[in-house]
């Protein structure tokens, strides 16, 4: 039986990649400080006896070290995240990506464990509108952030140095490591509370309280399915070509911010108001954002062969659902 470790295994998705490989018939040992991962969210984990959780932070180093030496492969998900959270705790954030990343690294590479580590769509920060001309991100464009005064690019610039470390390991030490750039990953148990806008979207409209659309609403995003990102970052590890490979995983659906707050208004039949929010009162002054961010995932689909299953209506009627079963969650 595979013995297999996830940093932030109480998390959003490292709930579902620990649920995908139990039922694959791993051995699954979730490792998180449930800083923003939650008990919750495991809870129904607990009754298989091949799964173990171990409450700590990956920047405990002797901790880290003992359970990446137990385990036969490594996927590194704890990190900093959410926008609001990002913005709040800009020390917290950089510290955990960067000096956390690098302990996973070292670890990985002293006990020679495959390493898959998840990085973000953030680090191609403003591509699309910048030489970009709109068409999808592929792994090798240009990425294009904005000045150090402005808080919001230290979050791309810390996963960015995690893949740099990440290539730097895979280069030098010859880690068996794969990068993943996850694109806006959505679904039942994600909470709104760190700044995520479909599930703060949903929330408002079951609980038919206003809906704050930031700025004009018309910057487009993608959304993936959580359960297409797990898979595909599962088939990537047993991939052998993928090793030391940036892949995307995302969905090429792409909608505007203000037709997705509308688009959740019809699917929930709420009569919540949408309020249209300056970013100014948000954020600190100088904050800014991303009229657009698509994913090309070729590569994803050449290396494994996929392609997403579940479509943009089929995340916003899972998060519905798990919070009219979870209303508090």
């Amino acid at each position: 039986m595979k013995n297999v470790l996830i940093t932030g295994g109480a998390g959003f998705v490292g709930s579902h990649l620990a649920e995908k490989l139990l039922e694959a018939g791993c051995r699954v040992h979730a490792y998180d400080n449930l800083c923003t991962g939650s008990l919750q969210n495991v809870a129904h984990l607990k009754k298989n006896p091949n799964f173990s959780l171990t409450t700590a932070d990956i920047l405990e180093e002797e901790n880290l070290d003992q359970a990446i030496a137990k385990a036969d492969e490594v996927y590194h998900l704890a990190a900093a995240v959410g926008v609001k959270r990002i913005m709040e705790n800009p020390v917290e954030t950089i510290i955990t990506n960067v000096r956390g990343t690098e302990n996973v690294l070292s670890s990985c590479a002293r006990h020679d464990r495959p390493v898959l580590i998840t990085s973000t769509s953030e680090v191609y920060g403003k591509a699309m509108e910048v030489g970009g001309n709109g068409k999808p991100l592929a792994e090798d464009d240009n990425w294009t952030l904005g000045p150090t005064k402005v808080r919001r690019w230290a979050y791309a610039c810390s996963k960015a140095m995690d893949e740099f470390l990440a290539r730097a390991y895979f280069e030098e030490k010859g880690l068996p490591v794969i990068l993943v750039r996850l694109f806006n990953t959505v679904g039942p148990r994600q909470t709104g509370r760190y700044g995520m806008v479909i599930p703060n979207f949903v929330q408002r409209a079951l609980s038919q309280e206003p809906i704050p659309v930031y700025g004009d609403g018309e910057q487009t995003r993608s959304f993936t399915h959580v359960a297409d990102a797990v898979r595909a970052m599962v088939s990537l590890m047993a991939c052998p070509a993928a090793r030391g490979e940036v892949v995307n995983i995302g969905s090429g659906e792409v909608i505007s911010i203000q037709a997705l707050a509308e688009k959740i208004l019809r699917l929930t039949q709420s009569r919540s108001p949408i309020k249209l929010v300056p970013y100014r009162e948000i954020y600190a002054e100088g904050f800014e954002d991303m009229r657009a961010r698509t994913p090309d995932i070729a590569k994803l689909k050449k290396l494994t062969g996929y392609r997403p299953e579940k479509t943009l209506d089929h995340i916003l009627q899972d998060v519905a659902d798990h919070f009219r079963h979870h209303p508090t969650s």
